[in-house]
């Protein structure tokens, strides 16, 4: 996974320190391959073990392995196939973060009720969780309609959750959900394509799959793989602990 795809990944886990480290890897990548870590912490004004820290905060095994792979992503000239599946399955599962997962399956456990939406291909997912769920004896609901859904938010508090997925983090009628959501105080989960979006801001917890949108003759083809590998993934954990 590169370097940028894992602080988005882990941003969650990261304070206004690790934000400086970060920028200054960033913008001096070249130079940061060839330095140690004490010449790179005197630089910063701040001590080795922060940016070992960093290191781990970032999946990292630690310092080396963290400039050992940036020097990997500078040295490397083949471009990997960008538009197939196996792409898109394999950046999926390294976006899965188990800590994640599991905050994520607690959350749905704890709850008094789940509400999950989605719209188009994505309300078929929203079914499959229902129904995932309720083997481990968890009621859980999912509505297509509108007015359904904002009737069953007025009857929700911050005891709830309340699941939204949208691949682009855009779609019109999920942020709707998710505003009226917030002024109740309900928590969000989100599952979107990972990039930078309105829904991901609004949720308190995000959860990513790798799914760009693809358009042929006019239909969406965009592959919904990503998604189905991120939601099983959750519903084995739900299963396995609770």
């Amino acid at each position: 996974m590169q370097f940028e795809d894992r602080v988005h990944k882990f941003e969650y886990k990261l304070n206004d320190t690790d934000d400086q480290i970060i920028d200054y890897i960033l913008e001096n990548k070249h130079e940061f391959v060839n330095k140690s870590i004490q010449s790179i912490a005197a630089d910063l004004y701040t001590v080795p073990n922060t940016i070992t820290r960093l290191s781990k905060k970032l999946g990292y095994d630690g310092f080396s392995q963290l400039k050992n792979s940036i020097k990997e992503e500078l040295d490397s000239t083949k471009a990997p196939n960008e538009d197939s599946s196996y792409y898109f399955i394999q950046k999926t599962f390294e976006l899965i973060d188990m800590e994640r997962i599991e905050m994520t399956a607690k959350m749905m456990h704890d709850s008094k009720h789940v509400l999950f939406f989605g719209v188009g291909d994505t309300a078929g997912f929203c079914e499959m969780m229902v129904r995932n769920l309720r083997v481990a004896g968890k009621h859980s609901e999912h509505h297509i309609h509108r007015h359904e859904m904002l009737y069953l938010l007025d009857q929700m508090n911050q005891h709830d959750v309340l699941f939204l997925i949208s691949l682009s983090g855009e779609t019109p009628q999920v942020l709707e959900m998710a505003e009226k959501a917030k002024q109740r105080e309900i928590p969000i989960i989100s599952l979107t394509h990972f990039t930078k979006n309105s829904l991901q801001e609004a949720a308190a917890v995000n959860l990513y799959c790798f799914a760009p949108k693809k358009i042929k003759n006019g239909y969406n083809i965009t592959d919904r793989t990503p998604v189905m590998i991120v939601l099983q993934t959750l519903s084995q954990v739900y299963w396995d602990h609770f």
